[in-house]
């Protein structure tokens, strides 16, 4: 997934400057949208923590990580800052973990519908420029958020599926799992420069595309 985020913003042309501005708001999108939606999960099953830090909000400036954005643009690959999560406000921390973690890619697939729904809707209204950026936007957004919540699927430290995953772990290792999360940017860069697993994670992404285009009755 690093590796394809990477081309397509290599294959990008920002000589337009309202391109660039669609762009840019499309990743705030995308990224707060999923943020938000952890927040969101993880104080409908009894945790406060993100409300208490004002990371409840569709404000891209509380999400926004500057490092992880620009690097976004640098290197094809970026992060924003985690919703923080307390497990011991959890009944069950592991599944509660585990529903919080899978409410971001969940969000970005419902986005990415969404945003597509509107792409359809757009096709039969009277092109303008105001109609063309706008059905840039949508389209934009639904390929991002689908590409982040594939990628966010992975199973490795510290994407949300690792967390979906660690469900299955007896408690004894649990920790063990959840502790090694601040190397597993290092193992996906690797695999990413790699181009380990890149033909799997295309493949996953344009199925999906497919699959909601199929089901929207798009004609592309």
């Amino acid at each position: 997934m690093l590796h394809y985020l990477r081309e397509l913003f290599y294959a990008l042309d920002f000589a337009s400057l309202s391109d660039a501005v669609m762009r840019v708001a499309a990743i705030f999108l995308c990224l707060t949208v999923h943020e938000t939606c952890h927040g969101l999960a993880a104080y409908a099953l009894g945790d406060p923590t993100a409300k208490s830090m004002h990371r409840l909000s569709l404000n891209p400036l509380r999400h926004i990580d500057w490092l992880g954005l620009a690097l976004m643009f640098v290197a094809g690959f970026g992060w924003a800052k985690p919703v923080p999560v307390d497990l011991r406000y959890f009944k069950k921390p592991k599944q509660g973990m585990a529903l919080t973690a899978l409410a971001g890619p969940a969000s970005n697939f419902v986005l990415a519908f969404l945003a597509l729904l509107a792409c359809k809707g757009i096709l039969h209204v009277p092109y303008s420029d105001f109609w063309g950026m706008l059905f840039f936007f949508c389209y934009y957004t639904a390929i991002l958020s689908i590409g982040l919540g594939v990628f966010n699927l992975i199973p490795i430290p510290p994407l949300d599926g690792s967390k979906v995953l660690a469900v299955l772990l007896p408690d004894r290792l649990y920790g063990t799992w959840m502790h090694y999360e601040r190397y597993g940017m290092l193992v996906l860069l690797a695999l990413s420069f790699a181009g380990i697993g890149t033909g799997f994670i295309d493949a996953a992404i344009n199925g999906v595309y497919t699959a909601m285009s199929t089901l929207l009755g798009m004609p592309f």
